[in-house]
């Protein structure tokens, strides 16, 4: 008897998803084989960068086949053990399918420690999110004291902290995002400066009006925002390239004004990077996130979205700008 749900690719979408993208299907609760634990999934991340594993080209990360299973960061609940090292009950954190119940290698499942945050955090300021922010702050756009620092997407699990952390390193955050509702966020709660609404304002003017140019750039999105950045890069400025939502649906990638000749002028520095790329140290910036959640010097916010069904609509909702925060989905009770 069918006692679980899981989604598969149904196809792979040309431009922007949409609902036909994805395919629920009735399944078989997975029995553990040796090593393997049965988990029930309580929450599941929804990232843009999954986009990417929908399209056949190479990538960052493997892509999904057309009819598999989608696969992405989950905490789940331990329901049976067969020798993965963990007891039923025990919640732990993996790469999971998108289902209410999966089989996972012991070796790929982490045990969640939250302390007394919810363990929805494991999947976003505690987790890869929050680490992503953590590094590509501390260790490629190394903004300083004094400096002017943009962030784009700032109202996402990743530009939140990231502009939260370049402002305990003494830099002034301007976040760029999509609402006034997410402006005011940025700049009450979180902090920042100031903020700029990519919708309703043109970035390079504001960005004129609140800067005498930009000495760091930690880059979520890429397209017409980077565009303006680009053009008031200060001298020696660093660059942190983490996504480029504004082109994840774009068949081809569009071709603009070309910028790089002002690199040359301010001897700036670009430099992309993964999160991966520091795996050995997680457990430090995990640790050191968890301390500033609890000493009121980071905020979060999550945006939970009810049900398995909804996954689809969350996912799709990244490319709205409809989060904010870190989006989850919650798949069952806690």
């Amino acid at each position: 008897m069918a006692d679980n749900r899981r989604y598969h690719l149904a196809k792979r979408p040309e431009g922007t998803p949409d609902a036909d993208t994805f395919d629920l299907r009735e399944a078989e609760r997975p029995e553990p084989g040796p090593g393997q634990a049965l988990v029930r999934l309580l929450y599941l991340s929804v990232d843009p960068y999954m986009r990417g594993r929908m399209r056949a080209g190479e990538s960052y990360a493997e892509p999904w086949d057309v009819g598999g299973p989608l696969y992405g960061g989950a905490v789940a609940e331990v329901v049976e053990s067969n020798g993965a090292g963990f007891e039923p009950g025990e919640t732990v954190v993996g790469n999971l399918p998108w289902a209410e119940y999966a089989a996972a290698d012991g070796s790929e499942l982490t045990p969640v420690d939250t302390g007394e945050l919810p363990v929805s955090t494991a999947l976003g300021v505690l987790g890869m999110p929050g680490r992503t922010a953590y590094f590509g702050v501390r260790e490629v756009v190394e903004p300083r004291a004094g400096d002017v620092m943009v962030v784009s997407g700032a109202a996402g699990a990743v530009g939140s902290v990231a502009g939260q952390l370049g402002e305990l390193q003494g830099a002034d955050v301007v976040g760029v995002a999509g609402s006034d509702e997410k402006v005011d966020w940025l700049t009450g709660e979180l902090g920042l400066t100031a903020g700029v609404n990519y919708e309703s304002e043109d970035v390079g003017e504001r960005l004129d009006e609140l800067t005498d140019g930009v000495d760091a750039y930690y880059d979520n999105v890429g397209g017409p925002v980077t565009d303006a950045v680009f053009q008031r890069l200060n001298v020696d400025a660093r660059v942190g390239i983490c996504g480029q939502i504004a082109l994840y649906n774009e068949e081809e990638v569009p071709t603009g004004p070309r910028k790089l000749g002002k690199l040359v002028e301010t001897r700036a520095r670009v430099e992309g990077f993964l999160v991966g790329d520091f795996a050995p140290r997680f457990g430090a910036a995990t640790e050191r996130l968890g301390e500033l959640v609890a000493g009121g010097e980071l905020q979060y916010r999550e945006t939970v979205t009810e049900g398995l069904e909804n996954a689809p609509d969350a996912f799709l909702g990244l490319f709205e700008g409809e989060n904010v925060g870190k989006q989850v989905v919650e798949v069952a009770d806690h």
